[in-house]
């Protein structure tokens, strides 16, 4: 058993890749739809990453939470306001880079060099993503009278973002693998 699996590890990493690239190929082409978008709101809005891309104007970066939509709700006027704000063009256009990052990844298979650079891709969108534990207010438990809230109480979002860490690691190894590759040849 143990040989089986020390003998192993470069499946065991096409095998990450091929994992990392069905996460990001599935999560990225969710970002076509209307509630991924507007989801991903509150992680934008309050990203200094990312919040330029919107709209909105930052001075009242809160106004995106009088247009939220439950997942599976058409609620016109949200609708209207994410349009207007830009929610879906930015949705659209980072769920084409995610996915483009896990082809990438994917193709390191194949092409170390391509694999390289999508892991330290992965690796540096996995930090903007675990930014948003800073950003972002909803990634905590409120307070709303409990006796558990903020850190460490991660909310839904939080615990969410929190396992891009995973990803983070995934990103690195398969940049170093790669690395390794390039350099074996």
């Amino acid at each position: 058993m143990i040989d089986l699996f020390a003998n192993a590890q470069k499946q065991f990493i096409n095998f990450l890749r091929v994992a990392i690239f069905i996460v990001m190929a599935w999560i990225g082409g969710l970002k076509a739809y209307q509630y991924e978008a507007e989801g991903i709101i509150p992680f934008v809005a309050n990203s200094p990453f990312m919040s330029f891309f919107l709209k909105v104007d930052v001075s009242d970066k809160d106004s995106y939470k009088l247009h939220k939509n439950k997942e599976g709700e058409v609620v016109t006027k949200n609708i209207q306001w994410h349009q207007a704000n830009g929610t879906y063009t930015f949705s659209y256009a980072l769920g084409t880079a995610i996915v483009f990052i896990g082809l990438m990844v994917l193709l390191g298979i194949f092409y170390p060099k391509i694999g390289m650079i999508g892991g330290v891709l992965t690796t540096g969108m996995s930090l903007v993503t675990l930014s948003f534990l800073v950003t972002t207010p909803e990634a905590w438990v409120p307070d709303l009278g409990g006796p558990i809230h903020g850190f460490p109480a991660l909310s839904a979002a939080g615990r969410l973002v929190v396992k891009d860490v995973i990803m983070m690691g995934a990103g690195l190894v398969i940049a170093s693998d790669s690395a390794k590759s390039i350099k074996n040849k």
